[in-house]
This record gives C-alpha cells, structure tokens and sequence, in this order.
C-alpha cells in the first residue's frame, strides 16, 4: 500500500545535506512528489520540506534519516491527516465565523473539537454548527484563577493547537507556557506597529495609509512572536478609526485562515523568533 507523508528536516548547515536526505529517499524506494529548501544564511541553518510517497512506516525512516545526519538535525515524519483545533473567542464573530464555514466546507484542514470563550455571545452561532462550545466566565477571577479553569477543560481534549479568533485577553507566562509553539493569534495590526490595545485608534491617531493584520505564534512578550502570515488594505483621511476596524475585519479573517492553513499543512519551521514558511 502506497502511503505519502510530509518530511520536515532543519539543523545547522553543512554540505552533503541534501545527497545524504535524498539517499535516504531512494534506499526507501520513496518517491518525492514536492520538495522545498532554504538555508538562512546568518546562522547557517538549514529547513527542507518534502512529501513524499511509497511504502514505508513513518518510525523507521525517521529513524533513518536522523542515524544519517547523526542525530544532529531535528526530523519529522507526517502522515497527512486533520489535526484537531481548539478555538478560543470573546464576543467577536468575523474570525470565528470564517473558519466554522471553512471547516463545514471541508476547506480547513483540521477537527475544531471545541470552542471556549469568556462569554456567552457566540454560544448559538457555534451550535449550529455541532461543536462544543463552553463559556468559562472571567468575572470576580483573577488571569490566573480562570485559566486554571480553561486549562481544566483543555486537558479533556486531544488538539494540536489552540487559535485564539479574537480572544481579548493577554494570557499569562504559564499558560503560554503549558502550550508552548501551539497557539496561533490573529492580531488587527500590521505587527510590529501598533501593538497591544486599540490599534485602530493608534493607526488613526498616525494618519496612516495602510491598515492590516498579522497571525503569529503566542509567546510571553505580547504581540512580539514569531510572525506566521500578514497582509495589509489601504485607507485615507476619510476613515475615522472605526472604519479602519470594519475594514480590517476582512483581513484579519483572510489572514488567520491563511495562516492556520499553512501550520496545518506542516509548512511553518519556527527558528529563534522567525519563521520560514514553505
């Protein structure tokens, strides 16, 4: 039975890298449907993604190909499959509602196994669509007091990544922590300007010509984590802040979806605080 898998191999730079990945490859009797590779040239570091296709068991050619880079590079072997989401939201729906069509139209390529907010507001839009949705209320409860209760939840479920749709509350350094590379954030500014609190007002306050958002794993420095997917809109004098939000609604759905495509499909190497993206 012919079976295909996403190999994913970064480690410090040397020649030979590619001969001695390929070798593996053909010894396999493997055949490579699609390959990538970049080398960043400042630290010497090397990222290569490939899919590839024959019969092999996912364990052994890993195996393989770390015995032949002596065990010196990071390696992943991935049968294709849906990995399972945790959604979390406050009261907006633009970018929760883009990913729940998404995912009733076979179009994202993951299980969302629950949504969890700190408020009732999305509860009948979510269930319309079959999925769990729990409130988890904040009120009369410190940050770390009512992650405690998330986290509780959390551990009822099996999911690869958390995505935070306009969840509008900074999580604390143990939370991040406890999930560490596996939240995804959509933020309504074009990072690194504007971080924080009402960036729209910020970018009305600077006249600016350009509005936009950015999707980027969470980390303890706010809004500072390695930076996933971005694009930007332009505006003029005529937007007051507000329009500039109705405005960047739309990006901020298109760039989250795009994002978490793109993580799903095993196609992110995070390397220090940046990414590569395949």
């Amino acid at each position: 039975m012919v079976k295909r898998a996403r190999v994913l191999i970064d480690c410090k730079d040397q020649k030979g890298l590619v001969y001695k990945i390929s070798k593996i490859f053909y010894e396999y009797d493997l055949n490579i449907i699609s390959n990538r590779e970049f080398v960043d040239k400042e630290d010497q570091y090397f990222f290569m993604r490939s899919v590839v296709a024959g019969n092999f068991e996912p364990f052994d050619l890993e195996s393989a190909l770390i015995k032949e880079l002596n065990n010196s590079a990071n390696v992943k072997v991935i049968p294709p499959a849906k990995k399972n989401i945790v959604i979390m939201v406050t009261k907006e729906s633009h970018a929760l509602g883009d990913l729940l069509i998404r995912y009733i139209d076979g179009e994202l390529e993951a299980n969302i196994v629950a949504v969890i907010s700190n408020r009732k507001n999305l509860k009948s839009l979510v269930e319309r669509f079959d999925i769990p949705f729990l409130t988890i209320s904040a009120d009369n409860l410190s940050r770390e007091e009512h992650e405690e209760l998330i986290m509780h939840e959390l551990a009822k479920y099996s999911f690869d990544y958390i995505v935070l749709a306009k969840y509008m509350r900074i999580l604390t350094p143990k939370f991040v922590a406890a999930y560490e590379g596996r939240i995804i954030n959509i933020h309504h500014s074009f990072l690194p300007a504007f971080i924080g609190a009402n960036p729209y007002k910020q970018a009305y306050n600077r006249g600016v010509k350009i509005i936009g958002a950015t999707a980027h794993f969470v980390t303890n420095d706010l809004d500072e984590g390695p930076i996933i997917a971005q694009d930007v809109i332009s505006v003029n004098h005529r937007y007051d802040w507000r329009d500039m939000q109705r405005a960047g609604r739309d990006v901020e759905k298109i760039v989250l979806s795009r994002a978490l495509k793109l993580v799903l499909e095993d196609r992110v190497f995070v390397h220090k605080n940046k990414t590569v993206v395949f």
